[in-house]
């Protein structure tokens, strides 16, 4: 069974997130989102566990019955080779949005690499309508009021919209 580990603090998760999720599901019998408990991120939009369970829904109501089912949500912190050792997952799942990520992003893996060499990084180029998304982004326009509905899950805009914070 492959079994791919999707890291990333999905704060909040993003139509860009899902669009990754989706081609590796394509790819891996198994895909984890690994909500990593990031603190060198300053005031997250939810705290861990309402973005695992918001992710849930999400992925409830974004995927067909049959890809959801091989989709798992586990909150995760310390090092994303170590959770991919607990999981059993040979590969980890990166999106790149633009050129700037990459540089970033290769080094990561690299180090992954080195630290875990039965564990590879497979890079999915963002779609093109997503690749200027980002959680960063969504929660200025929403702080501010703004509409993100067409960059977020409608579970995501209900959350924000319930806070306070855009629609």
């Amino acid at each position: 069974m492959k079994i791919a580990v999707y890291p990333g603090s999905f704060d909040p998760i993003t139509y860009g997130h899902l669009d990754v999720v989706l081609r590796a599901t394509a790819l891996f019998d198994r895909v984890i989102l690994g909500v990593l408990v990031n603190p060198h991120k300053s005031m997250p939009a939810f705290p861990t566990a309402e973005r695992v369970e918001v992710i849930h829904d999400a992925i409830g109501e974004f995927f067909p019955a049959d890809i959801a089912a091989r989709i798992d949500v586990e909150p995760f912190d310390g090092l994303t080779v170590d959770f991919c050792r607990q999981r059993e997952a040979t590969f980890i799942v990166r999106g790149l949005r633009a050129i700037s990520d990459f540089e970033s992003e290769l080094q990561m893996a690299h180090t992954n690499r080195k630290l875990a060499p039965q564990v590879d990084t497979v890079f999915f180029m963002t779609a093109l309508e997503h690749s200027y998304l980002s959680s960063s982004l969504v929660k200025e326009i929403a702080a501010f009021g703004g509409d993100v509905s067409q960059m977020v899950p409608a579970a995501v805009a209900r959350r924000l919209s319930a806070r306070g914070r855009g629609l």
